[in-house]
Order: C-alpha cells, then structure tokens, then sequence
C-alpha cells in the first residue's frame, strides 16, 4: 500500500522512474520517456496508468 502511494507521487513528479520501479527496463519505459521528451502530460498519464494497473 505504502509502495503504491510512493509510486504515484513519483509518477506526477518522475514519471520515467516510477515506469522504471515498477516494470523495470524494457519497452514501457522507452515509451514513457518519448512521451517525456514530447510533452510531459502525456507521460505522467502513461505512468499513472502503468502504476496503477
């Protein structure tokens, strides 16, 4: 529970690397930092998603 909270926070503030904590290196983190390297919105939404899911 507390793991989670701790992952959403970082998901609106670090979204690469709440990707990173929860899947680890592999294509949803490539995807989260295009979208970061796009815009950021779009990237704490993939994030949220990922960590939520």
């Amino acid at each position: 529970m507390d793991n989670k909270i701790v992952l959403i926070i970082l998901a609106v503030l670090l979204a690469p690397v709440a990707v990173f904590l929860k899947k680890g290196a592999g294509k949803d983190l490539i995807i989260n930092i295009v979208l970061c390297f796009l815009l950021y919105f779009p990237a704490m939404i993939h994030a949220l998603w990922i960590v939520t899911k």
